[in-house]
């Protein structure tokens, strides 16, 4: 045996092998697509059949089976084509034009004897390749758009109708001599290895294209229940799936049990598709079995008008379940039928699992920050409680002990001049707890952004040198470093009120006394206003949450320090409010200092203030 006929013994097998599995796919599932794909290989199958039997002499070479085999090998073409009309879009017109040029070039073929005339022969070769040509053509670009597996076998399919039509174009070129039957012979070979990568790949081959996609997709699957929302976990794997099976489209539906609905995002808008057999996903909830739908307008009438809105005439539908809670659905869609759709439902089915597992895992951290969300509530409340009642107890308490002292002096003796010196106390401990009081409802208006009110033209430097001179003792020296006015549009009560709160915790938690220094300046268009003392500090892990509600840092002692935790919280909504902002700097045991920035007034306005000297 020469190794030209090895060549073609080898090519013949392959191209049997295909009709072979293709013919079993065409009959289990006898769609559209399967039934052009067995008949696209039936017909080299026959032409191989009847050119053994030649060989074999059991039917004699004749003129007819000669022609037939002609007619058989154009018809490959138009064959080709209806299968590119399967997945892509060939006019209607082109269509027929080409049935009609298949019946008159095979007409030809009975018609007119050999030798046949040159210009027939030109004809059927340019029938024959220019179709292969167009038919490369479509797979390539069939091949963009899509990705994985679908992309791989694309490419395949591409080059096999290449190669096809070099087979028939070579054998015309008669300045090749000899090397003419050589690489036809190839290139018949490179046709039937690369349509059998294309339409039958093995198992193993098809497994070996899906680890890129699917490793991909897997490599991502354990950042993805960390993602901010749910939506955009369900963005991810909708994006992983569709790029993992190369269609246009992949939607993940949640199942609202309240509702009874699967509910899809497509474009920015909500779509709920109710949990009825008489809709692909509902009907994949329900059986919980993976399903292929062809045509779901066809087969799913209540699909009709979605399908043709969203150009989901193919489907791929897996159900989303974890364990026995049934979550929703993943589907792969696309406007026409896919050609290898067996091989992507088990893919489909892998991705709708890894995504149940995903989505149950976020499920638990969601849970999990709840849980800790309640307990951190939960610590709140008894700190502010605790807090309160210890604030509240100790102005209380004296209220309660002068009255029932003048309720007994009143008693034992009703003509006793009045003890001014208790109804100072109770005056002074009354005060406290309105402050107290007052202090919790600022508090809930700083939450709501309410806190400041009417603004009007407000000097800060007149405002700290009011509150340094109230606060000033002989344990505590206030002293202000200003060179001149600091002019502002602010709300004077709350402006008092966040300098106010920033000295006396700075006298407060400077239990050994010492100066509490309060700078203001004005530099680059801005007011700057500093509150500098010599206490106890706060520690580094505390920084970040110390202007948070009711939160005292760790080194403070409720017993030695009274208060609820919301004196920086209120100054921090002040300082906002306003448009400014509010920070600190501290080392632990060597002070804290403030720092308000906030905006100065309006150029032309008197604004005489500088930067102090903050080296001393």
């Amino acid at each position: 045996m020469s190794a030209g006929n090895l060549v073609t013994y080898l090519t013949w097998a392959v191209y049997v092998v295909i009709f072979l599995a293709v013919a079993g796919e065409a009959i289990r599932q006898p769609r559209r697509a399967n039934v052009n794909i067995a008949l696209l290989f039936a017909l080299p199958a026959a032409i191989i059949v009847l050119g053994t039997l030649n060989d074999l002499g059991a039917v004699k070479s004749t003129l007819l089976s000669s022609e037939i085999s002609g007619a058989l090998i154009l018809s490959l073409s138009y064959v080709l084509l209806r299968l590119v009309d399967d997945f892509s879009t060939v006019p209607w017109l082109f269509m027929r034009a080409m049935e009609v040029s298949l019946v008159l070039v095979c007409a030809g073929l009975f018609v007119f004897a050999p030798p046949r005339p040159l210009w027939l022969t030109v004809l059927q070769i340019v029938y024959f390749v220019g179709l292969q040509i167009y038919a490369a053509v479509a797979f390539a670009r069939a091949s963009r758009r899509s990705s994985g597996v679908t992309k791989r076998r694309m490419r395949a399919v591409a080059a096999g109708s290449v190669f096809l039509g070099l087979t028939i174009l070579v054998t015309t070129f008669t300045f090749l001599g000899d090397w003419a039957p050589v690489l036809s012979q190839i290139c018949g070979l490179g046709s039937a290895v690369t349509y059998f990568l294309g339409f039958a790949p093995p198992a193993l081959l098809r497994r070996a294209w899906q680890e890129p996609e699917l490793r991909a997709f897997l490599s991502r699957a354990a950042a993805l229940p960390r993602l901010p929302t749910t939506r955009a976990i369900v963005e991810d794997l909708e994006q992983g799936a569709a790029t993992s099976l190369g269609a246009p489209h992949a939607r993940l539906g949640l199942f609202d049990s309240e509702a009874n609905v699967l509910r899809f995002e497509i474009e920015g808008s909500v779509v709920d598709v109710p949990a009825t057999v008489d809709r692909a996903s509902g009907k994949v909830y329900l059986t919980q079995q993976p399903l292929f739908v062809a045509n779901a307008a066809h087969e799913f009438p209540a699909m009709t008008e979605n399908s043709r809105i969203y150009q989901s005439t193919a489907m791929l539908v897996a159900p989303v379940t974890a364990g026995d809670q049934r979550l929703g659905v993943l589907s792969i869609y696309a406007p026409r039928a896919p050609i290898f759709a067996r091989d992507d439902l088990e893919l489909v089915k892998l991705l709708a699992d890894q995504a149940a597992v995903i989505l149950e895992s976020r499920a638990l951290i969601d849970e999990a920050a709840r849980v800790r969300a309640r307990e951190e509530a939960t610590r709140l409340k008894d700190d502010f409680l605790s807090a309160a009642a210890h604030d509240l107890k100790t102005p209380l308490t004296a209220l309660v002990a002068r009255a029932q002292l003048l309720e007994r002096r009143a008693v034992r003796v009703p003509d006793a001049p009045a003890d001014l010196r208790s109804i100072r106390s109770i005056i002074t401990e009354a005060q406290r707890l309105q402050n107290l009081v007052l202090e919790l409802l600022d508090a809930s208006r700083a939450e709501r952004g309410q806190i400041v009110g009417a603004r009007e033209p407000v000097d800060l430097t007149v405002l700290a040198q009011e509150v340094c001179a109230r606060q000033t003792s002989e344990q505590h020296h206030c002293r202000l470093d200003a060179l001149g006015p600091v002019v502002g549009m602010y709300d004077r009560n709350r402006m008092s009120q966040l300098i106010d709160n920033l000295i006396e915790n700075a006298v407060k938690y400077s239990p050994a006394g010492g100066d509490v220094t309060t700078r203001v300046w004005c530099e680059d268009g801005s007011a700057h206003l500093t509150v500098s003392d010599h206490g106890i500090g706060i520690p580094q892990e505390d920084l970040a949450h110390i202007f948070d509600r009711f939160y005292r840092a760790r080194n403070v002692n409720d017993r030695q320090f009274a208060g609820m935790g919301l004196g920086l919280f209120i100054c921090r909504a002040i300082a906002e409010q306003h448009g400014g902002t509010i920070s600190v700097c501290t080392r632990p045991g060597e002070g804290a200092t403030f720092h308000v920035k906030l905006p100065a007034a309006a150029p032309g306005e008197r604004q005489d203030g500088q930067a102090p000297d903050l080296s001393n």
